[in-house]
């Protein structure tokens, strides 16, 4: 019994601060999550972090973010106690199932980002988003947990000094590796850190043993890419650039996330009867009627997407001070453990996947023209760089290409895609139908040459 009224029944998940119990409230008669906090030695940070935890947690009263009910005292121990959520971790689902469909994941994401619009708008920065910090109920819902590292946009302490990076290596946002303070940007990252873990069955960067060579990374070299995102795609894109301000707001995110998938057929037969999801490389029709136009997403300037140089918010050549910020970064992360499972099932370690194929297939051509549709429709600066330079003159710049796409409200389906991989060069035909701001709708056949070079397709001419 722990502090007269919680019992303790067995493990759920064990962590660098802690580990998780499944308890009950012998008062109220309910299932609780009990977060033991590791002693530490006087003076250490866990008290004030767990009060802190429980603190921010409290602000927030959302269907997506796992509540905090209290902080006791018992025998000399803290332990946090927390709604208990049945299930198992989006790290753990990944493992046990391999890389989600697009839809799925979709799905999962949706309501984190949810609960974290919701986090922002308390002033609340979760500075921990990742998968194992993701609970994904046998509802099929998902909620946020894992406040302890979190800070108050309000200039509330965060217990860590200056320089100092607490948080997991694999999801982190390049300024906060390089040192800096975290922001709701920073979030909005690790959201596309997850789910590039989602889609691809991994992690974004594999950490090891060398964490000083992962933060290297993270600040200096491009961001991964994958082929597995689909109609996500540009959520990646808008997710993890670089630049902080170049990033879609997490309210930006979850309105892309809430908007319906293209719904694509291809030679192939969509079994419809089947959970929704990809199938050979084709989105099964959703179960509702597809919304009204929603509005636009509010683009950042054209230009500024996916802007991923070698300048900007990098660090200059690592010196002694850079050496002694990333050796405290290095300290605090080991000491705040793995990505290791918060409850639920635990997951065995994840499989690196295949890079992209070193030739065009028929499942990336239909994906590339679902991923393309979706994003000229919402952001047509990003889709007018999925062109070649070639036709981007020859569709007369981004102006005129925006004349077109920045007056279309949807995408309403995609049928006949038919790829070609006869040549030299991809080709695919295709069938679609759209709606403009006006409300009209329209139907087009469609040709269109691609190229393909190192994963990535482009469009040539049509």
């Amino acid at each position: 019994m722990i502090a007269g009224r919680y019992t303790r029944e067995r493990e759920l998940g064990r962590g660098g601060m802690g580990a998780v119990w499944l308890g009950t409230d012998t008062v109220l008669g309910r299932a609780v999550a009990l977060k033991q906090l590791t002693p530490v030695a006087a003076g250490g940070p866990t008290a004030a972090r767990a009060e802190r935890e429980a603190r921010l947690a409290a602000r927030l009263s959302h269907p997506h973010v796992v509540a905090v009910f209290d902080l006791v005292h018992d025998a000399g121990e803290q332990w946090l106690v927390m709604e208990y959520v049945e299930g198992t971790t989006l790290s753990g689902l990944v493992a046990a199932r391999g890389p989600l469909p697009v839809d799925d994941a979709a799905g999962i994401l949706t309501e984190v980002a949810d609960g974290l619009r919701a986090a922002h708008a308390a002033g609340v920065v979760h500075r921990d988003v990742k998968p194992s910090n993701i609970l994904v109920g046998n509802d099929g819902h998902a909620k946020l947990t894992d406040f302890g590292v979190a800070r108050g946009t309000d200039g509330e302490s965060t217990l860590t000094e200056t320089g100092v990076v607490t948080g997991s290596p694999a999801y982190l946002a390049p300024e906060v590796a390089a040192g800096q303070a975290a922001t709701p940007a920073s979030d909005v990252w690790s959201l596309g850190a997850t789910l590039f873990h989602a889609v691809e069955g991994r992690p974004p960067y594999e950490v090891g043993d060398n964490i000083l060579g992962t933060l290297y990374r993270i600040v200096h070299e491009e961001p991964p890419a994958t082929g597995r995102a689909g109609w996500l795609a540009p959520l990646l894109d808008h997710s993890m650039t670089r630049e902080p301000g170049a990033r879609w707001t997490m309210a930006q995110a979850h309105d892309f996330l809430s908007r319906r998938p293209v719904t694509v057929a291809s030679r192939t037969p969509v079994v419809t009867s089947a959970a929704p999801g990809a199938v050979d490389g084709a989105y099964a029709p959703p179960t509702s009627p597809p919304p009204s136009a929603a509005p636009p997403l509010i683009a950042p300037e054209p230009g500024a997407v996916r802007r991923r140089r070698r300048s900007g918010l990098l660090l200059a050549p690592v010196g002694l001070g850079a050496l002694v910020v990333l050796v405290a970064v290095a300290v605090v992360l080991a000491l705040h453990g793995r990505d290791e499972p918060k409850g639920g099932v635990s997951s065995p370690p994840s499989t690196t996947r295949p890079s992209p194929s070193a030739h065009p297939t028929a499942d990336g051509v239909r994906s590339f023209v679902t991923t393309y549709l979706q994003t000229a429709s919402t952001d047509p600066s990003a889709g007018f760089k999925m062109l070649t330079p070639t036709f981007q003159d020859e569709s007369g710049g981004l102006r005129g290409y925006e004349g077109f796409w920045g007056h279309v409200a949807r995408i309403d389906s995609v049928e006949r895609v038919a790829p070609s991989l006869g040549g030299d060069d991809p080709e695919v035909s295709y069938h679609y139908t759209y709606t403009m701001d006006d409300g009209s709708q329209h139907t087009e056949d469609v040709h269109l040459r691609l190229t393909y070079a190192s994963g990535r397709y482009l469009i040539e001419g049509d």
